[in-house]
């Protein structure tokens, strides 16, 4: 083989081998709210920054980053938001602090509805909707072009019309957790309530698992709440269902229940650690249909996965714990300028 043709393959093997060459997911926000919201988006510490931390999403727009493999962060909606011309302002709900519409690192001040991502570097993306720092919009996460289970989650319930009065923030936008409302151990997980065994659910926890059967309501909620998928592209959706529009006299949760398999790691700002175990939510699982009352949405979904999988646990910057990442076999989808770029080089090396 000649010093040009060694050449050549060798640029090849350093191509297929780099990280640019495997496609990360595609994160698209979309706002079916009657009013604007803006998105935060905050970066576990190792991982990179995606094209903003902060922006502006009016009624019925979308937006899409593209994050790299091994990406793992947090995003949640801020309201009631009022920025002027060079970016300076705050929010009402989800505020991050930073003064900016760029949030610039920070996180979302409590309450605030998070979803939460680990991708994989080849293997299964793990993927949630937490309550545990409260609420503050409904939202829903859906991957679309994975394999493996790939269930929806989230909150499509609104449960700013059915929040109790001492959860009650922000002039009613949105719905303290007890942890944040009390600071006691036993709705912090902390303490003597430092892991799965102690720490149980509460009357507010359960209250909201009851309405959002598949978000994590407290802190060792895992079983029924941390979901997984291969390769897929994501869509946050904020008000699925514009659930402001309906009547604040609907309150019922919905009252079906599932019984589903899983593990996966505490979110929020409790003390989360890995578990394993069987967890009962309401709601419905496998290729049940979500309906009932559900705050007046009627919202519906309808798929084939189930809320089982496994991992470590990665430490977030603001002290939360998100699920960890695992490894696998299967790679992600590769560009096609990437595949051009690679058949280039082989048919120009074996002329």
């Amino acid at each position: 083989m000649d010093s040009l043709t060694a050449s050549c393959f060798t640029l090849i093997a350093l191509l297929l081998l780099t990280p640019e060459g495997v496609k990360g997911a595609t994160f698209t926000f979309v706002n079916r709210c009657e009013y604007t919201v803006w998105p935060g988006i905050l970066a576990n510490a190792g991982s990179a920054p995606l094209d903003s931390t902060g922006f502006e999403l009016p009624k019925d727009t979308s937006r899409s980053f593209q994050a790299p493999t091994g990406w793992s962060g947090r995003f949640w909606g801020r309201t009631g938001c009022n920025f002027d011309g060079s970016g300076s302002g705050s929010c009402l709900t989800g505020d991050c602090g930073s003064g900016q519409l760029e949030c610039n690192g920070a996180g979302a001040a409590p309450p605030a509805t998070l979803a939460e991502f680990t991708l994989g570097t080849g293997g299964q993306d793990f993927y949630d909707v937490s309550l545990v720092d409260g609420y503050n919009l409904p939202l829903i996460v859906e991957g679309t072009g994975g394999s493996g289970q790939c269930a929806s989650t989230g909150c499509t319930s609104d449960l700013n019309q059915q929040c109790p009065a001492e959860l009650k923030a922000s002039e009613g936008s949105a719905c303290k957790s007890a942890c944040e409302a009390f600071g006691s151990p036993e709705y912090c997980c902390s303490g003597a309530y430092g892991s799965p065994a102690t720490c149980r659910p509460s009357i507010y926890s359960e209250m909201f698992k009851a309405a959002c059967p598949r978000s994590y309501s407290y802190a060792y909620d895992d079983a029924t709440s941390t979901f997984t998928c291969t390769g897929a592209d994501y869509t946050v959706t904020f008000c699925p269902s514009s659930p402001s529009q309906k009547s604040s006299r609907d309150t019922s949760p919905m009252t079906s229940t599932t019984t589903s398999q899983g593990a996966g790691a505490g979110t929020g700002t409790g003390m989360g650690t890995a578990m394993t175990g069987t967890g009962t939510g309401t709601g419905s699982e496998g290729a049940v249909v979500y309906t009932g009352a559900d705050t007046g949405v009627g919202y519906s979904v309808t798929d084939s996965g189930s809320s089982s999988g496994s991992g470590g646990e990665t430490m977030l910057a603001d002290g939360s714990y998100l699920a960890g990442l695992a490894m696998g076999d299967s790679a992600r989808t590769v560009s096609s300028a990437f595949l051009y770029s690679v058949s280039f080089l082989l048919i120009v090396c074996l002329l």
